[in-house]
């Protein structure tokens, strides 16, 4: 890595992956659900091909590839978080899935070989890379010509409740270690399509609006708010919690629709 901020960035992340994989798992897993489901229809994956999965937290879309590609295919699923990692390898245990294989890493630096992948899928991973110029070069090394990219990032807060919830909450936080990483980092996409498209990889963006439900405002908060804001000091903690009950539930606790405009980046390598 290139600076110490970068270096802080990353102990940061992985820190807060790790204490929320529980959690995701249990809370955050099924309301992606429609999120895996639009990327597993664009990533129109067939029996035998190698696909890598970006960022593959709990492995959810590693599993549901896994089922796509079958046993004459293979998923590599990485992600920085050791934890997520564990219990995703617990996962697999469990399901019977003997054709993926885990690696610790990041985009920036993906521990595969020179075009070892017939596709690439990131189901909302690269919001959170710090170099991403440096991650489509890497992505690129470990596609085939031809092979097939997909990706889903959130839109910006306006459209997308999620992001709009963590924005929120997050101006009560110290500043991230670096800038522009985060939820609602790739809301304008057009930089970094820019960036895949000058490594050789040409993507266009569709959209697609999907949601989730939480029955009210405290277990939304401890699954989306909860682990980034239990650091704070309890009264600024508060501050946090309030201003987001004003700007998101401002007539009670009870349900809630989440609007969230997901943004699919899908193209190919050229060749």
């Amino acid at each position: 890595m290139d600076t110490e901020a970068e270096r802080q960035a990353l102990q940061w992340q992985v820190g807060v992956w790790n204490r929320i994989s529980q959690l995701y798992l249990r809370e955050v897993d099924a309301r992606f659900a429609p999120v895996v489901e639009n990327i597993m229809r664009r990533g129109d994956l067939k029996a035998g091909q190698r696909v890598l999965d970006l960022g593959t937290g709990t492995g959810s879309v590693a599993m549901r590839a896994a089922a796509l590609v079958g046993p004459a295919g293979r998923v590599t699923g990485v992600d920085i978080s050791p934890e997520m990692l564990a219990l995703t390898r617990q996962r697999l245990v469990e399901s019977g899935h003997s054709n993926v294989d885990l690696r610790e890493g990041r985009a920036e630096q993906l521990p595969a070989n020179d075009g070892t992948f017939d596709a690439l899928v990131a189901s909302l991973s690269l919001m959170y890379v710090i170099d991403r110029a440096a991650a489509a070069r890497e992505m690129r090394r470990v596609l085939r010509p031809g092979g097939r990219f997909v990706a889903a990032v959130w839109a910006a807060a306006e459209r997308c409740d999620i992001v709009l919830f963590q924005q929120t909450a997050g101006k009560f936080a110290p500043p991230p270690p670096v800038p522009g990483v985060g939820p609602g980092a790739l809301a304008d996409p057009t930089g970094f399509v820019g960036q895949l498209g000058d490594v050789g990889i040409t993507v266009r963006v569709e959209t697609e609006e999907l949601g989730f439900d939480f029955p009210d405002f405290e277990l939304a908060w401890e699954v989306l708010a909860g682990v980034t804001t239990a650091q704070l000091a309890p009264e600024r903690r508060q501050e946090a919690k309030e201003a987001v009950q004003a700007v998101m539930w401002p007539h009670g606790q009870g349900p809630r629709h989440f609007r969230n405009v997901t943004q699919f980046l899908v193209g190919r390598v050229a060749g």
